[in-house]
């Protein structure tokens, strides 16, 4: 199997990091995608990362990309297959998954030339973000010491990224049970081989 990333990319983060967590036997491509390098545009026509090739065919989309190494690798299941327990470990997912897409959309507005950012924009993804960092500090599945799930690595996601690509947004003030999660989580060796600024 060929992982497409980059290594800044959080959304190939997450899926090296279930990888690692799920010993995967993934061949890490580094690609870029602003060059529209060849090997990521026959995987992925919209020439975005992560794309993962397998035997039977390339997914993209780290979610599915995540779900499938969870349910084809070893050891205990990062999200669970049924029940409750699904739907909390998703909805804490998806919510830090909002919270890099308003990072991302953060990021592409400030890489444009001054004069054509738009002011407006920034401050409502700005104010997303801050949102999502806020209601993900109040959610009992960041709680330390639990079970590691795709919620979990998500959100511990986030806060590194948030973190390395926008320092002026100070996200840990003020939000000490994600700080927590951060602390416990970069220390788990397959969240310190995949750091954003390696």
């Amino acid at each position: 199997m060929k992982l497409h990333i980059t290594v800044p990319s959080p959304y190939a983060r997450k899926c090296r990091i279930v990888a690692l967590e799920k010993g995967a036997a993934v061949e890490e491509v580094a690609v870029d995608p602003y060059a529209s390098d060849p090997r990521l545009v026959a995987a992925n026509p919209i020439v975005q990362v992560p794309a993962l090739e397998t035997a039977d065919g390339v997914l993209t989309d780290s979610p599915v990309i995540c779900e499938w190494l969870d349910a084809t690798g070893s050891g205990a299941r990062l999200l669970p297959a049924d029940g409750p327990e699904r739907w909390r470990v998703r909805r804490l997912e998806t919510l830090a998954n909002a919270g890099l897409e308003m990072g991302v959309k953060r990021v592409l507005e400030l890489r444009r030339p001054e004069h054509e950012r738009s002011a407006s924009w920034l401050a409502r993804w700005t104010e997303n973000l801050n949102r999502v960092l806020d209601r993900l500090e109040a959610d009992p599945g960041i709680a330390t010491g639990m079970s590691l799930d795709m919620g979990r690595i998500t959100a511990g996601v986030l806060v590194t990224w948030v973190g390395f690509r926008h320092p002026d947004l100070d996200w840990a003030d003020d939000r000490p049970r994600l700080v927590a999660l951060q602390a416990e989580l970069e220390a788990r060796p397959s969240f310190a081989a995949t750091r954003p600024d390696a």
